[in-house]
C-alpha cells in the first residue's frame, strides 16, 4: 500500500491561556495542502521495520521516538495480535515549519496499517489512538478545513471547505514549537476564531476568509523581522490575506487567482527564496488522494 501524507497550514491560530494541565488553550483553523511525503507499507508477520531513504534518513530516527512508528506500535497494542510491516517513508514536508508533517505520517500511518491489517477500528477509535500521539494527528484522519479546539485536538470539520490557491514559503530556518510557546506573552481570555465567526466570514462576502492572524508570530523572537518580511512581500505580489503557519517557520499567502500564484512563487524564487504555488485542499479531496495504490 502507498499513501500521501499532506501538510497542513493554520488560517488562524490563537492562544487564549495556560491550562492546568501545562497545556495551552487553543482555537485554530486547520487546512490540508497540496505538499505531501509519501509512504509505502508491505505487510509482515512479525516487526516493524522503518526505512528512510533519501538525504534526510540520518537525520531522522527509525524508532519508537519517530511517530511512524509509535502509530504502528500503537495500533498492534490497540488489536492485540503479533503483526509486522515494513514502511518506507519519503520525506518532502520540511520540519520545523509548522506543517505538520510528522503527525500527517503518524495519522496516514494508523489509516494505512487499520487496512492492511483489517484491524477494522473505527474513526473514533483511531481519532483517541491519533490524540496519544500529537495534538495534531487526530486532525489528518480528516483533513480539509476544520475548527482545532481544546489543544488542537479537539476537531470539528466544517461544513464549508476551503479550496485557494497559496504560495507557501519556506525560510531557510526551523522554529522550536516548544521554544515559541515558552515565548509566547499571553494577553487573551476569550477567543474571536469560532464557527460561528468563521461561517460568518466566508458566507459575508470578500475573499470568503476571516483575517489571518497567529499569536504565535510574536513568539518567533530573532525571527520575527524575516516573519514580517515575508509577508509583506506575499501581499505586495498581490496576496489577499498572508500569514504564519502554526508555529512556523512557514509562512503562506492566499491568492484569488492562479495565475498570480505561480508569478508570486516565481517571483520570490527570483529573489532566493524557497517558494511553493500550491493550493488547499478540501476534504473530500484529501480523502480521495490519500491512498496513491
Amino acid at each position: 500500500m502507498k499513501v500521501r501524507a499532506y501538510a497542513k497550514v493554520n488560517l488562524g491560530l490563537e492562544v487564549l491561556f495556560r491550562r492546568e494541565d501545562g497545556y495551552h488553550e487553543l482555537r485554530t483553523i486547520l487546512q490540508t495542502v497540496d505538499l505531501y511525503d509519501r509512504l509505502s507499507f508491505e505487510s509482515r508477520s512479525s516487526a516493524i521495520e522503518l526505512d528512510l531513504p533519501g538525504q534526510e534518513a540520518p537525520s531522522l530516527p527509525t524508532g519508537s521516538e519517530n511517530l511512524v512508528v509509535r502509530a504502528a506500535e500503537l495500533l498492534v497494542e490497540r488489536i492485540g495480535r503479533p503483526v509486522g510491516v515494513r514502511i518506507q517513508l519519503q520525506k518532502y514536508i520540511p520540519a520545523g515549519r509548522g506543517l505538520g508533517g510528522g503527525s500527517s505520517d503518524a495519522a496516514v500511518t494508523l489509516l494505512a496499517l487499520n487496512e492492511l491489517w483489517q484491524a477494522g477500528l473505527s474513526y473514533r477509535d483511531l481519532s483517541d489512538l491519533a490524540a496519544e500521539l500529537g495534538m495534531d494527528v487526530p486532525f489528518f484522519l480528516f483533513g480539509g478545513t476544520a475548527l482545532g479546539v481544546g489543544c488542537g485536538d479537539e476537531i470539528f470539520p466544517l461544513a464549508h471547505q476551503v479550496a485557494v490557491p497559496i504560495v507557501l514559503i519556506l525560510p531557510d530556518f526551523a522554529i522550536s514549537t516548544a521554544a515559541a510557546y515558552r515565548n509566547l506573552i499571553l494577553t487573551k481570555r476569550e477567543s474571536s476564531l469560532t464557527l460561528h465567526s468563521f461561517a460568518s466570514s466566508i458566507f459575508g462576502g470578500g475573499n470568503g476568509l476571516p483575517d489571518l492572524t497567529n499569536d504565535l508570530e510574536t513568539a518567533t523572537g530573532e525571527h520575527l523581522s524575516s516573519i514580517n518580511g515575508y509577508k509583506q512581500i506575499l501581499l505586495e505580489l498581490g496576496a489577499v490575506a498572508s500569514v504564519m503557519s502554526g508555529s512556523g517557520s512557514a509562512v503562506f499567502g492566499i491568492f484569488d487567482d492562479e495565475v498570480v500564484t505561480r508569478s508570486a512563487a516565481q517571483s520570490l524564487k527570483g529573489r532566493g527564496i524557497h517558494a511553493i504555488a500550491t493550493r488547499t485542499l478540501a476534504g473530500n479531496t484529501y480523502r480521495e488522494r490519500l491512498l496513491e495504490h
